[in-house]
């Protein structure tokens, strides 16, 4: 119990910390290591398991764009729904759409045109994302999974300004940018480990009372 003349402690608060997920670069990484049974993944979860002792997460900010029509995998875009349904259960987890832009390429070999799409705006909405944040003063320390280069410039521009804001960057799998080393406050990669530990449950009850399935594929 303390007296008068007894000096009073105050415990720290708490460092914020906001964590930017680039959905498909994530995605791209996990299927380039083979880790398909991943793809249900926990981002509330996977993110406070990057925390360190003092932290707190106060939100998860997730981008990505719906993916364009595939005629060889016609079950694509229902797995994405249906993952993008079960994100949307997390509590402190936002989604940030982009878009994909049809676009033509010829191939070199034979000539032939191929229709493409390109993803559009998940960096850019990435970076908008970022720099409110810090404007706002909604984080301490911010962490950006991705390996995206193009993020380099954002997060430089954010460090110059906000220079007791560090900016780490969680590399998927198979994912690796010397842009985002330089720039970044500090940098690892998200291993398998941490991903298996870090799944939704199967199923997933939404708050009134549909079920989400993990989709079969994945499993």
């Amino acid at each position: 119990m303390s007296t008068p003349n007894s000096p009073i402690t105050v415990s720290p608060s708490p460092r914020r910390v906001v964590v930017y997920v680039d959905g498909l670069n994530l995605y791209y990484g996990l299927k380039s290591a083979g880790f398909r049974r991943y793809y249900w993944l926990d981002l509330r979860r996977l993110s406070q398991s990057l925390l360190r002792h003092g932290q707190s997460l106060a939100a998860v900010r997730y981008f990505t764009t719906k993916f364009a029509p595939d005629p060889s995998d016609p079950g694509r875009h229902a797995r994405q729904d249906a993952y993008l349904q079960a994100l949307d259960t997390l509590p402190s987890l936002s989604i940030h759409y982009g878009y994909h832009l049809p676009k033509t390429r010829t191939c070199p070999q034979c000539g032939a045109t191929i229709s493409a799409y390109e993803e559009k705006m998940t960096d850019v909405n990435i970076a908008v994302s970022l720099l409110n944040d810090a404007q706002d003063n909604l984080f301490d320390t911010a962490i950006v999974i991705s390996a995206d280069g193009d993020l380099s410039g954002p997060i430089s521009a954010v460090r110059s300004r906000y220079a007791n804001k560090p900016i780490l960057v969680a590399f998927p799998p198979k994912r690796a940018s010397k842009e985002l080393v330089r720039v970044a406050s500090g940098n690892f990669r998200i291993g398998r480990d941490r991903l298996r530990r870090n799944q939704l449950p199967d199923p997933v009850l939404k708050p009134d009372g549909y079920i989400i399935a993990k989709p079969q594929r994945w499993s």
